[in-house]
């Protein structure tokens, strides 16, 4: 399939209902502008798409160019992330600016780099006045607490974080918050004062969640990761 297929696939797959949706919130509790362009596609019909086209890294950077939501996406699931460098995805981070096509492009993109540039970045990103690349690098952060990596300052982490999540933009506290439960999940030394902050900043204490899923608020999600565990 060409771009111009491509595209027209996707429109054909937009749903009225999933441009309501997307025009009126974000992606895990996220609220921002709406996209800019969109067809309003499922994530389930993009991914089939995607397994059919197969990866195509030039037709990737020529969906990623239009803006488009629904496009972005796919072009991320058709990108070939070792032909991209760490400038090109710094830019790409920056780009992004609705929290699934970040959260993809973390995922999918961002973790495949070489771990050098992947850890520069990071520690580039935590502390950027971009909310979206900082967004990124508090991603990969919350991911190196959780792999049991030694080598963060885990201290300093909760300092940063106790004193920067009240004012961060919405698509940063998400991720800082992450990070705040991955500490209290997995530094049982830092449990007790990982909950302290999340009693003490309040974020997502009030968050709506589905039955049978765990709240975003750090001291809940911490108790109940805990608890799970044994």
């Amino acid at each position: 399939m060409n771009f111009k297929d491509v595209m027209t696939r996707l429109e054909a797959l937009g749903d009225a209902g999933r441009r309501e949706y997307n025009a009126r919130t974000g992606h895990d509790g996220v609220p921002g502008a709406p996209p800019a362009k969109q067809f309003g596609c499922k994530t389930g019909d993009i991914r089939a798409l995607a397994k059919k086209i197969k990866a195509d890294h030039e037709l990737a950077l020529a969906l990623w160019k239009t803006g488009n939501l629904d496009a972005q996406l796919l072009g991320i699931l058709l990108m070939m992330p070792k032909q991209l460098t760490a400038k090109d995805v710094d830019r790409m981070v920056r780009e992004a600016r609705f929290t699934w096509v970040a959260d993809w492009l973390n995922a999918y993109i961002v973790k495949e780099l070489p771990e050098a540039e992947k850890q520069a970045l990071r520690e580039k990103w935590t502390k950027d006045n971009d909310g979206w690349a900082a967004r990124a690098g508090w991603s990969l952060t919350a991911s190196l607490v959780n792999s049991g990596k030694d080598g963060l300052d885990v201290e300093a982490l909760l300092d940063r974080i106790e004193k920067e999540m009240p004012a961060a933009p919405p698509e940063t506290r998400w991720t800082m918050n992450a990070t705040l439960a991955a500490i209290g999940i997995n530094h049982s030394a830092h449990r007790k004062r990982a909950i302290a902050i999340g009693e003490k900043l309040g974020i997502y204490r009030d968050y709506p969640c589905s039955k049978g899923c765990t709240s975003p608020f750090a001291p809940i999600w911490i108790n109940e990761m805990v608890k799970r565990k044994g």
